[in-house]
């Protein structure tokens, strides 16, 4: 932290002042500052520094931060309000990723308590089970059957009329929810797959798609979750599968391989999801992956006339020389099968 401190104070002028703040955590006192645009270059400045590698103790680190800008005309009398306020806007620079600043507003004060008590709820939402699972189809273009169902997280919330995936799930991922949500998530969807299973015998066959997070995918009792669930419900590793994002893959790619091949050797089906949107996928064909998921925004309304098609093909006709299997999402008309 000394030597961020250093580099910190190599950013900013004599009469300015760097204060570390907690383990991880500093704050900087600009001074002559004559408009926001001034603190703004200041803050890149200073993301541009903090990302350069440097040597520690013989070894090459890396390091990056988030920046909570907050002007001295807000009003505030008391240094601790104008700190509260600059941690308040550090963390929606957080929210929006490594490298990131945000000015303080005030409207981010009450932002921040309902994203607390969202929190709170959502807690309580999964230790008492009040949140639902949804069953999405999944369907054989060659035989028009269902083959499978994704099972996905819904939350009718107690005062709420509803709160999207979208919004609660990174909520569950920040503050490490998704650990238990996730669980929740992956059991009830076995045991809906095994009631299933006895009432209609005839359609054994059937998978339950679960996604599944970078942070269970780092959890070290994962595979043991795992087992005891399949194990619990007399459920074939056969009848699961697993999405992971290719952001996960690239965000965990040293457990990768090792976890993977350790949930193919229970013969659960590996997925990858969102694919296609933004990284080089090749390197994942290597894993042990049985299928890849096309995201619904390559299969738009103008497939299967619009620009995506080319994409579109090539992604089926590479997992076809990798005997790879092709879900696409967002099917909806006879055009696009």
């Amino acid at each position: 932290m000394l030597a961020t401190a250093q580099r910190l104070q190599e950013c900013i002028g004599d009469q300015d002042i760097v204060a570390r703040m907690g383990e991880k955590k500093f704050a900087i006192l600009l001074s002559n500052i004559q408009d926001l645009h001034q603190v703004e270059e200041n803050a890149e400045r200073i993301h541009q520094e903090i990302s350069i590698p440097f040597e520690l103790n013989g070894r090459v680190v890396s390091s990056n931060c988030y920046i909570g800008i907050v002007l001295s005309t807000m009003g505030y009398e008391q240094p601790k309000d104008l700190l509260r306020a600059a941690d308040t806007a550090m963390y929606y620079a957080k929210l929006e990723g490594i490298g990131s600043s945000e000015v303080f507003d005030p409207s981010m004060q009450q932002r921040a308590i309902e994203r607390l008590e969202l929190e709170t709820d959502l807690q309580q939402a999964i230790k008492y089970e009040t949140l639902h699972l949804n069953y999405q189809p999944i369907v054989s273009l060659t035989t028009g059957k269902t083959i499978g169902f994704e099972a996905l997280a819904r939350w009718q919330h107690r005062t709420r009329i509803k709160v999207s995936p979208s919004e609660f799930i990174p909520v569950a991922e920040e503050t490490g929810l998704i650990i238990p949500l996730g669980e929740w998530i992956l059991r009830e969807a076995c045991k809906q797959l095994s009631l299933w299973q006895d009432q209609f015998p005839d359609y054994s066959s059937l998978s339950i798609s679960v996604n599944l997070s970078g942070i269970q995918l780092n959890q070290p009792q994962l595979i043991d979750q795992i087992d005891q669930i399949c194990t619990m419900l007399e459920l074939s590793g056969a009848n699961l599968k697993l999405e992971i994002t290719e952001s996960v893959l690239v965000d965990n790619a040293s457990v990768a391989t090792t976890i993977l091949q350790k949930l193919k050797d229970r013969n659960i089906q590996l997925c990858i999801d969102e694919f296609g949107t933004g990284y080089s996928y090749f390197p994942y064909l290597d894993l042990p992956i049985d299928i890849l998921k096309i995201d619904r925004y390559f299969i738009n309304k103008e497939f299967p006339n619009g620009k995506n098609l080319p994409t579109v093909e090539a992604i089926v006709n590479l997992a076809k020389k990798r005997e790879i299997k092709v879900i696409a999402e967002g099917i909806e008309t006879q055009e696009q099968k």
